[in-house]
């Protein structure tokens, strides 16, 4: 059994002239947490739909669980962006149908799905129809018909997309509850506040093209790091201390300037500010800022630092 739960090499997919997602290579080992970020029109959906034989690349490879998608079809489990579910139906209806397109027998399925609407606060909804729950119970019923089935691997579009604070927070647990039993999870997004807190591995888009692949610890280190001073302080006090490559004025406050001072490579804020108290300069207050994946992304983008 191949240790990969995901595999893309070369993958392109064109639509007429226009190229969609080009030269898409990455792999996701299995029990892994895998983001698939990137901001809208990246070429997120057209690859998910691409690993799912839902379309066909136009050139490159796709292993899905050791082989060709098409055999493992009944051991994926998919959320897409735009919701479907059959709005006359029951939530327990809907949830035992589905289902059933995987190879699960009624039976389970319904004794399954009621004890997963159960732990999702929906036990009272159960033969409530779709078109009278509201738009976070029918996608907490959309998220059981896809996992009803226990799936190896779950890929999930958007997921976070419309739901409030309480229901985000939720999803994150079963997110890591799937992992924990050794499920691999590929979610979509464009969030990036939800990959820092769940992904062991992030794959970033834009422009239809991969612009990093790896941990969250290594992209994190594509963005620069700051040490804010505030102060009495001058541009000429920031740049003197060491390992500070670039200053910029952000804001004036009660406490004097505030500088945002970049941090060279592998630069220490702590020598910076040692340094800067041993010169007597009056600093008030510092914070040493670490990049969130958010700063990582912008710069993996291409579209320059955060700030300085």
């Amino acid at each position: 059994m191949s240790d990969l739960a995901l595999r893309l090499a070369g993958v392109g997919k064109s639509f007429e002239a226009f190229e969609a997602v080009r030269n898409l290579s990455f792999e996701v080992p299995r029990g892994t947490i895998c983001g698939f970020l990137g901001p809208n029109g990246a070429g997120k959906t057209t690859s998910v739909r691409m690993m799912l034989g839902l379309t066909a690349p136009t050139r490159g490879t796709i292993e899905v669980l050791g082989g060709p998608v098409g055999r493992a079809l009944d051991r994926i489990g998919f959320m897409p962006e735009e919701r479907g579910l059959y709005r006359k139906m029951s939530a327990l209806d809907v949830i035992v149908f589905l289902a059933g397109l995987k190879g699960v027998k009624a039976s389970v399925a319904r004794e399954r799905g009621r004890k997963m609407l159960e732990a999702q606060g929906l036990g009272a909804f159960a033969n409530a129809q779709i078109r009278s729950l509201s738009k976070g119970m029918s996608q907490k019923v959309q998220l059981i018909s896809c996992l009803v089935h226990e799936p190896e691997l779950v890929i999930l579009d958007e997921p976070f997309s419309g739901l409030d604070p309480v229901n985000q927070d939720g999803l994150e647990t079963v997110i890591r509850d799937l992992a924990r039993r050794g499920a691999t999870v590929l979610f979509s997004t464009h969030v990036m506040q939800h990959a820092e807190r769940l992904c062991e591995k992030v794959v970033l888009m834009a422009k239809g093209e991969k612009r990093f692949e790896g941990t969250l610890k290594a992209a994190r280190a594509a963005a620069p790091r700051y040490l804010d001073l505030e102060g009495a302080l001058s541009e000429a006090d920031c740049l003197a201390l060491p390992g500070i490559a670039a200053v910029e004025a952000v804001a004036d406050g009660e406490g004097g300037r505030l500088w945002r001072c970049r941090l060279a490579a592998e630069a220490s804020p702590h020598e910076a500010l040692k340094a800067a108290f041993l010169k007597g300069l009056d600093v008030r207050r510092f914070e040493a800022r670490e990049p969130s994946l958010h700063d990582a992304f912008i710069v993996l983008n291409g579209e320059g630092a955060a700030h300085v």
